[in-house]
């Protein structure tokens, strides 16, 4: 029983450390690529993705950040853009179904990778069904406006 317990706790010390590795310099580029507007130049580069998935150019942001760096941050710049009155409700609808299904996907893949997982085959498997679901939702949402649009101009 105590051998069990032992290595549970070296285990567990071991674990740690390794997620303490990754995580804490990926956390101090994010506050250096925020402090020098870096995050802002790639989001420029990257306005071609939310368009794709139907979303405005302003929901680029949150999106890279949360892909990127993980889902609470994406949520902070989404709760900030929101009350700058930066990002719709269906941009921010949308971009939070991306992040539930790819979020931290630097982050998450190299822990995963740490313990023996293929990087490429999680990432693309990630990355294609946030793509799909978000696509689905985007156009199920657009159809429903442009239907929403139509019983108005009738009444």
């Amino acid at each position: 029983m105590i051998d069990v317990l032992k290595e549970a706790i070296v285990g567990s010390l071991e674990s740690i450390y390794l997620v303490a590795v990754i995580v804490l310099p990926l956390m101090v580029i994010l506050q250096i690529a925020k402090d020098y507007k870096i995050l802002d130049k790639i989001s420029k580069f990257f306005r071609f993705l939310t368009k794709f998935l139907g979303m405005s150019e302003d929901s680029t942001l949150p999106l890279l950040v949360g892909i990127t760096f993980g889902i609470v941050y994406g949520a902070g710049i989404i709760i900030q853009s929101s009350k700058e009155g930066n990002i719709s409700r269906k941009d921010m609808f949308l971009t939070s179904v991306f992040l539930i299904v790819c979020h931290a996907i630097i982050e998450d893949t190299l822990i995963f990778v740490a313990v023996g997982a293929n990087g490429y085959i999680l990432c693309g498997l990630r990355i294609l069904a946030a793509t799909i679901i978000t696509l689905l939702l985007s156009r199920k949402i657009k159809a429903e406006q442009i239907q929403s649009d139509i019983e108005a101009g009738e009444n």
